[in-house]
Formats: C-alpha cells, structure tokens, sequence
C-alpha cells in the first residue's frame, strides 16, 4: 500500500516558492500613505533630537559614559564569544552578500528587477545619509575618547551613528519591505527589528560604540526604508531601462550575424564513416538473403526425414505395393473386396 508523504515545513516553504515560476502579474508596491509620511516624521524628529542632545552634552552624553565605565564585556565575559559572532550580522559586506543572493534568485525565478534594484537604492540611501553624518560630526568613539564627560564630537571619527546598526536595519528590513504578503511582513519587520536591536546592543557590550550611537543608527536605517516609496518610480523607470537596452543588444547580436552566401549547388559526398555504414548495412542484408530458404522447397511446415519419401527425378525408388494403403486412405477404399 503506497502512501503519501508528509511535508514537512521546509518542504512547504520551498512549496510555496516554486507557485511564481514567472513575473507576478500584480506586484504591491508600498506606497508613501499618511501613515508613513507619520512614522517618517516622527523618525526624524528622533533623529535630530539625539543629535541635539549629544551636541549639547546633556544627560544622555553622561548615560553613555557611565555604560562604558560600567564595561559589559567585562561584566558577561561569557557570552563574548556569541556576540563577537552575532555582530557580523550588522557588517554591511557578509549581509549585502547573503541578501543580495536570495534577492537575486527571487529576481531571476520572477522576471523582475525591482528586488536588486531596491536593494541598490536602499544601500547607496544608506551610505550617502549615514556616511555624510559620520563625516560631518566626526564623533571618536569609547576606546578613543580623550575627555571623560565631553561628546567627542568634531574631532575626526567616524561613530556616530552606528554603522552596524544602520546596516543591520536597512539590509534585513529590505526582506520585510519587498515581502509579497502582509502577513509575511509583519513577520519579517518583527524578526528585523530584533536582530537589529541585537546588533546595536553588541556594539554597546564590545565598547565600539556608544548608545547614543547605536539609537541614531536606529533612526536612520529606519528612515531610509520609510524614504523607499519615493524611489519607486525611479525604479520601475531603471528595470524597464535595463529591459530594453538587454532586446536592443539581443536584436542587435541578431541584426550583426553574418548571413550564410547563397551560391551553386554542391554535391556533397558521403565521408568515409558514412561508407562504412551502408558497407555494413549491405553486409547484413547479404547474409540475411542467404539465410532464407530455397525457393524450390515447399513453403510451410515440413514433415520429418523418417516419414519422407525418397524421391529421385525419375520418380520414387521404392517399387510399387498393391496392399500398401496409401497415407489418408481408408482400407475399405483402398482394397477393393472380392469374393464369390
């Protein structure tokens, strides 16, 4: 009895994939709602009130002396060797791979650019917005600091915001803001939310960055998913860009081939393997002639040599018998009765 297997949810998954063999007819796009414009603002109000807030050297300057005074790293000593791990999830190089990977195959199974192209606008927003304040505050970080309580700022680092942390939201929110499904990305903001979360607090443990840092980086990678909508029809205009100049080059490759010269007729020769063959097809044809059987024999079943009749061109070499009854006769037929 043959039964069906389970799947398992591996299986349902790669299930599920395999339903888009082709460009999605519709695709949900995110568009810039009320709602967003909303969460958009408030973002950046909290962004430059962090800023505002270290440049004036207040209360949340002081927090972030006292966290690294305070030293995690030296404080949960044994965790150290999973978060030196952990963190690699906010360096931009190792998550632009993976994601750009699994974006690329789902780009390559749709038919569509948009997943690649967005992923580009995201990380070139990331480095233009994150890079230019890094540059321009100039913040040394905990292990270079050289006043106790003062900000560091405008003494050439590159800290504020946190890097990681930034790169950490862009690069796994794309997942959640290219996801084909509400439900789908509700779960993927919520599993990118923590593990952002997770990398800017491992930064603050090892003492690369300080808090105030890894909340600005928070503010801006959060902001520059919520720009993405602007960049839509930017998009959409570089994939059908990108489409036609890839029919112009294949119409092109097409248009330039070298036509094959229409001349005289050749009479083309068999090579030798071709001589061989019919040499060998003859061959068999041959011998299967000389396999059948003579045409003076009688076509059909034959009888044995012991009942065969020893014929000679004259005729029968046995004399002739009167009681002899012939083969298919009866005796009455065969012997005529005498009597008186």
């Amino acid at each position: 009895m043959r039964t069906e297997r389970n799947l398992t949810r591996l299986d349902r998954v790669f299930t599920r994939l395999d339903r888009e063999p082709e460009r999605p007819a519709h695709i949900d796009v995110p568009k810039m709602s009320r709602h967003r414009v909303a969460l958009l603002t408030g973002t950046l109000a909290f962004y430059l009130a962090i800023v505002w807030a270290v440049v004036t050297t207040s209360w949340l300057v002081r927090f972030d002396w006292q966290v690294m005074f305070f030293r995690p790293y030296q404080q949960w000593a044994g965790i150290h060797w999973f978060v030196d791990y952990y963190v690699v999830l906010g360096q931009r190089g190792p998550t632009a791979v993976m994601v750009a990977a699994w974006l690329a195959w789902r780009s390559w199974r749709q038919h569509t650019l948009r997943p690649m192209l967005t992923l580009g606008a995201s990380l070139l927003l990331l480095n233009i917005t994150v890079g230019a304040a890094k540059l321009g505050m100039g913040r040394l970080g905990p292990h270079y600091a050289t006043t106790i309580g003062s900000n560091e700022m405008g003494l050439g680092g590159d800290i504020f915001p946190s890097g990681h942390t930034a790169n950490a939201v862009v690069t796994w929110g794309i997942l959640a803001y290219l996801a084909s499904t509400p439900r789908a990305r509700r779960w993927l903001s919520a599993l990118s939310a923590v593990t952002a979360l997770g990398v800017g607090l491992a930064t603050v443990y090892l003492g690369t960055h300080w808090l105030s840092d890894v909340l600005l980086g928070w503010a801006a990678g959060l902001l520059v998913l919520l720009a993405l909508p602007w960049c839509e029809p930017l998009i959409a205009h570089a994939e059908v860009w990108l489409f036609d100049l890839r029919d112009r080059w294949r119409a092109r490759g097409g248009a330039t081939a070298p036509a094959a010269p229409v001349g005289s007729p050749v009479l083309l020769q068999p090579c030798a393997t071709q001589q061989d063959e019919a040499a060998a097809r003859e061959t068999v044809a041959s011998a299967a002639r000389s396999a059948r059987a003579p045409v003076y024999l009688a076509p059909g079943p034959h009888t044995t040599r012991s009942e065969r009749t020893p014929v000679t061109p004259v005729g029968s070499r046995r004399p002739p018998h009167s009681d002899r009854v012939p083969r298919g006769a009866t005796a009455s037929t065969a012997r005529p009765l005498t009597g008186g």
